[in-house]
Formats: structure tokens, C-alpha cells, sequence
């Protein structure tokens, strides 16, 4: 379930990621600390929809989603092997920390990971 945080007016971002990713918390911390609105959709609860990964996929390309390096997609055998885009999106819906995270979406602008450059960038007036 998302959980949104409500300030007057200004900017409001979207967080998508896990509880227990240290990324996904420094990036709640981030905005919570500017009195950004935030609405923290925890990957495990619920999954992201497939136009939302299609817009971070359209703009970063497999390459910049995958956390080729973690753990979860090591184990998941995914270094060593190819999938088709469709399988992908469905181990991605029952593994999301596959990903770099978090997924964050403020306005137009889309980061990956954690990337203080393109959050600075949501949040200017």
C-alpha cells in the first residue's frame, strides 16, 4: 500500500523501493528533510505498474534499472542468463530489489538509485 505524506503546495514525488534498502531510505530522508510531499510505494506490497517500469525503461534502458552487481539479481541467476522483456518484468514483479533503487518520480524527471543531482532537480522551483 502507498503511503503518502502531504505538505502544502509545492512539489511531489514518488518513491518507489523497499523498506530495507538504504537507498530507498536515504531518498525518503531527502525529500522529508525539504518538506517534499512523497508517496512511497514499498515494492514488495505492491508492484509497480508496467506503464510506470516502461517510462523509467524508456528513459534509462535494462542497463541503467538492473542492479547487475547486487546480490538478489546474482542469485536470481539472472548474470548468466537471457531473458525476454516480458520474463524480465515478471521477475522484476517478484523481485524488485533486481532494480536500482529507489525508482523516484518527481514531475517529469525520473532518477534511479541514488542520484542527490536529478532529486535536487525535482524539488527546484
Amino acid at each position: 500500500m502507498a503511503k503518502i505524506m502531504k505538505t502544502q503546495g509545492g512539489p511531489q514525488v514518488q518513491i518507489f523501493g523497499v523498506k530495507n534498502s538504504a537507498a530507498t531510505r536515504a531518498a525518503e530522508r531527502f525529500f522529508k528533510e525539504r518538506r517534499v510531499a512523497i508517496q512511497m510505494v514499498d515494492l514488495k506490497q505492491r508492484p509497480m505498474a508496467p506503464g510506470e517500469i516502461k517510462r523509467f525503461l524508456e528513459k534509462f534502458g535494462w542497463d541503467g534499472l538492473l542492479d547487475r552487481e547486487g546480490t538478489p539479481y546474482v542469485d536470481a541467476g539472472l548474470k548468466y542468463m537471457r531473458m525476454a522483456d516480458p520474463e524480465l518484468l515478471a521477475k522484476i514483479e517478484r523481485e524488485p530489489r533486481i532494480l536500482r533503487l529507489p525508482l523516484v518520480r518527481g514531475g517529469k524527471v525520473l532518477a534511479v538509485g541514488e542520484d542527490d543531482a536529478a532529486w535536487k532537480a525535482m524539488v527546484a522551483p
